[in-house]
């Protein structure tokens, strides 16, 4: 009797912890389970998928390789990178403002406050790329640095006292409800993001890429800043891969694939929450990675071979035509008629015009006008970005 009591008391005290975790989406998630999970989810389908993903986003690396200076092409790919992630987000751009942004200087031209944002994410990327190689691996200061860049700020952590909710959009059912609540009070945030980069750093049995995804879902579910966490999480799965030496540059343009299928993205982050679904987002984000790395890996070989077919065709025209030039069109499909004069080391206003005319002529280049001001564009490229 004495034991059927102690065990009836057990399964008692389990039923109401039970019941007093279960998850509510109005109260803060502070019972978020540390990582890694305890929930099995490396079934054979999961296996596959990472097999084909870890195979896709091998053969994009080795493709990066294949250029000459891989930081040149790679702003041109992380720049719709950028522009998507900020979509997500529902922060949007044209891509005529973002390119004609780039080839101006802020002081030159007041900035669309939604285009600095998007270009902003470009510059967090590279900060927290050039942070992980001094630091030789993303920690707490590479997520702060990261943060920081993209909302232009110098706070840190959300405090113990943040009220921050996530809600529906404005497009969306029932708009305005509280979907989630994240992790918060003393010491909570930074505890749980302590354990989330000891999972990340640490030889833990784990593969890397299934590493990040599950690395992601944690990011977003302790959801440390008051903002941007969205993007700040999208660059720290870039930044961790290459640190992992799965890619040598941040290169994946993993934004095009989630805002394709956002709604599945939020399902099943929620689903983790809710009912510790791992496996459906594992499944998820090995998807993503392969498709994206498929799609990427298309980008950088249409890119290479039209530049090299441009660079043939225009130095049998022009004289004057550089590797330098070809290598500049090709990395932002704008340019400005004087920074043509400073690649081609030309001052003379007159020979500059010819240039731009002949380039023009040759269909090159294309003749853009807004109000006085004139850019010059690489229709060849665009296309193939926009594609």
């Amino acid at each position: 009797m004495k034991n059927e009591h102690i065990f009836a008391s057990r399964s008692i005290f389990n039923h109401f912890m039970n019941m007093t975790m279960k998850y509510d989406r109005n109260v803060p998630y502070n019972h978020l389970p540390e990582l890694p999970p305890k929930k099995e989810f490396l079934d054979t389908e999961v296996l596959l998928a990472w097999g084909i993903a870890s195979r896709k986003l091998a053969e994009l690396n080795k493709n990066v390789l294949r250029i000459p200076n891989p930081n040149m092409l790679v702003n041109t790919i992380t720049l719709r990178e950028a522009k998507t992630s900020a979509e997500i987000e529902n922060i949007f751009t044209t891509d005529d403002e973002l390119y004609r942004a780039l080839t101006v200087d802020e002081e030159e031209e007041k900035m669309n406050p939604t285009t600095k944002e998007v270009l902003t994410y470009r510059e967090a990327l590279w900060e927290g790329y050039r942070k992980i190689q001094e630091n030789s691996g993303i920690n707490e200061e590479v997520m702060i640095a990261i943060f920081q860049r993209i909302k232009s700020t110098s706070l840190g952590f959300r405090p113990p006292q943040s009220q921050t909710v996530i809600r529906r959009g404005n497009s969306e059912f029932r708009s305005g409800e509280v979907v989630y609540t994240p992790p918060r009070g003393e010491g909570i945030i930074q505890a749980k993001v302590e354990n989330l980069l000891q999972f990340m750093n640490d030889e833990n049995g784990i593969d890397s890429l299934l590493k990040m995804a599950v690395a992601h879902y944690q990011f977003e579910a302790i959801h440390p800043f008051v903002d941007g966490n969205g993007r700040t999480g999208r660059i720290l799965n870039l930044l961790y891969l290459v640190n992992q030496q799965l890619l040598s540059h941040p290169v994946l343009y993993l934004s095009k694939y989630i805002i394709q299928n956002k709604a599945d993205y939020y399902q099943l982050l929620a689903g983790v929450t809710q009912r510790g679904a791992w496996k459906d987002w594992m499944l998820y984000m090995m998807k993503a990675v392969e498709q994206t790395a498929s799609h990427t890996n298309f980008l950088v070989d249409q890119i290479l071979s039209q530049k090299e077919a441009t660079l043939t065709y225009a130095k049998s025209k022009l004289k004057w035509y550089t590797q330098e030039l070809n290598d500049h069109i090709f990395a932002q499909p704008y340019i400005r008629q004087h920074k043509i004069g400073q690649i081609l080391d030309v001052s003379s206003r007159t020979t500059l015009v010819k240039y731009a005319q002949q380039l023009n002529d040759l269909g090159i280049l294309s003749t853009r006008r807004d109000g006085k001001e004139v850019f010059y564009v690489n229709d060849e490229l665009l296309n193939i970005l926009l594609d």
